[in-house]
């Protein structure tokens, strides 16, 4: 029986899940975000926020124990000097899991995860959707002017 037993295996062995998880929470804490499968979304979200409640008492001890999680010293550094500092107030919820909707060539259910207060994943939608939008108008406008100039040449 599987009774509480909250593993995210994530059909890897321990140490390949380890480091799979210690390099996706990397990445998360110097891009701001990243786009992965729900579940590996979910996996770092642990991860992460261990790691961001540990950074928030800046001590020798505390930078020890991410170094030998994330094995990587310049993400400890952004971790302990860009992120933490300010969550400092905030008792939790440091991540957001945003769901896109399936991948094109397996079907796998995608995400977004990112910090939250570093919003950059869903403006820079935003800002796609809003450039696709004015893109189409001015695909219609010049169609309506080729039209209606045509339409003047025919009458001629």
């Amino acid at each position: 029986m599987r009774h509480r037993k909250t593993v995210i295996k994530l059909g890897r062995t321990a140490p390949h899940r380890k480091a799979t998880l210690a390099n996706l929470a990397a990445a998360l804490f110097l891009r701001k975000h990243i786009k992965t499968t729900v579940v590996k979304a979910k996996a770092t979200r642990q991860v992460a926020e261990r790691l961001i409640t540990l950074a928030k008492k800046d001590t020798v001890h505390s930078r020890r124990l991410a170094f030998k999680r994330l094995n990587q010293k310049q993400v400890v550094k952004v971790l302990f000097e860009d992120i933490a500092p300010q969550y400092q107030e905030r008792p939790g919820g440091y991540t957001r899991v945003i769901k896109l909707g399936q991948r094109q060539g397996d079907g796998a259910q995608m995400a977004v995860i990112e910090l939250v207060g570093f919003e950059t994943a869903v403006k820079k939608k935003k800002e796609k959707d809003k450039a696709k939008e004015a893109e189409t108008k001015k695909k219609d406008k010049k169609k309506k002017s080729k039209e209606s100039k045509e339409e003047e040449t025919t009458e001629e």
